[in-house]
């Protein structure tokens, strides 16, 4: 039999010479992949690394996360297209190459997904370094709880396009998980309010553990936020404990976040104080507050002729968050006054009547 016979032999539909040519792009296919793979790839990760954008390193990674199992499938579909092949075994190499497609597009996202998240809760960890550990994790467990239900969508997504690709009609059972989950996300829809709160939080940083805020009437350093509540100490040492819907939908006074404070503080001289006296307070007060460390001097003025004293007040600003800090030196400042008028004999107002009676 010559080789000439030998490739027209037939079977399973298909001569030996197309059965090779089908091997023979089989195998160019797998060797152009197995290059792409480990040289062009390899190399181009390595550039990648030297550059400044986090995007090429973002996609090298998504590629690189693509094992054999994808390249062996592709090959072999491409090579099946130059043969005559039963309608099966194109079906099942058809699936089996849409399902790995589908497999590794999605791991690509997941990819994507988890490296945005990690360069997020990268950042608020470096922005949250005074806080505790286990807050930040807490914290970092409630984004990767929404990525979580992410991914999940992601991978229903997927389910639904891969039976639709198969031919199954999926509009009834779309349908039917649409009702299912208007029910569920009805039964469930406060808690939900909570978390997707809880995430709105997290991303707006509206306030962290640590910050002394204001709800309503209430004032406190808030201690926890979890994925439901937020736990908050108040000044009177009980804890509030409050949903994070109600926290969103409220206003917050965050006093963490100041920088500085803006102080107001008036005092009064009786009206019998001599005008030279009068004249020396204002600068009694500036040189007492200037004095004080983180102390910066706005203004200082005779306001008015009070029912009872002659009105001083004084507006400076201090360079500190920290009440108690601030309550420190405002009570030094307090004390240095009153030494300072005991010593000028300048006697501090207090409410006074004066009656006077006439013939």
């Amino acid at each position: 039999m010559t080789l000439s016979q030998v490739l027209q032999f037939t079977f399973f539909s298909n001569s030996v010479k197309d059965w090779l040519i089908s091997l023979g792009i089989f195998l160019a296919v797998l060797a152009v992949l197995y290059i792409l793979k480990n040289i062009v790839v390899y190399r181009l990760h390595e550039i990648s690394k030297k550059t400044q954008t986090l995007l090429d390193d973002l996609v090298m990674d998504g590629i690189k996360a693509i094992h054999w199992p994808f390249y062996v499938l592709v090959s072999i579909y491409i090579a099946f297209q130059f043969i005559n092949s039963s309608s099966v075994a194109e079906k099942i190499i058809y699936y089996v190459t849409l399902v790995a497609v589908v497999y590794y597009v999605v791991k690509f996202l997941e990819t994507v997904i988890d490296w945005g998240v990690n360069k997020v809760i990268k950042e608020r960890r470096k922005e949250e370094g005074g806080v505790q550990e286990q807050d930040i994790q807490e914290s970092g467990g409630i984004v990767r709880l929404m990525v979580n239900l992410v991914k999940i969508a992601l991978w229903a997504g997927a389910i639904a396009l891969l039976l639709a690709n198969m031919g199954y009609n999926i509009t009834s059972l779309v349908a039917g998980l649409g009702i299912g989950g208007i029910a569920v996300a009805l039964a469930v829809q406060n808690v939900l309010g909570d978390v997707f709160s809880s995430l709105s939080i997290y991303l707006d940083k509206s306030f962290q553990v640590g910050d002394f805020i204001a709800v309503g009437n209430n004032y406190g350093t808030v201690k926890h936020i979890g994925i439901k509540t937020t736990r908050v100490e108040l000044l009177q040492g009980e804890e509030l404990v409050v949903s994070n819907s109600q926290l969103t939908s409220a206003e917050i006074r965050n006093f963490g976040v100041m920088e500085y404070r803006r102080v107001v503080f008036t005092i009064g001289a009786i009206y019998n104080t001599h005008i030279e006296k009068l004249k020396k307070i204002p600068s009694i007060l500036r040189k007492t507050i200037e004095a004080q460390d983180k102390t910066e001097v706005e203004r200082v003025h005779f306001k008015s002729f009070g029912d009872y004293s002659l009105v001083f007040e004084a507006v400076y600003y201090i360079q500190t968050a920290d009440y108690i800090e601030y309550m420190d030196i405002q009570q030094q400042i307090n004390f240095d006054i009153a030494e300072i008028f005991q010593k000028e004999k300048i006697e501090m107002a207090y409410p006074t009547q004066t009656i006077q009676l006439e013939k």
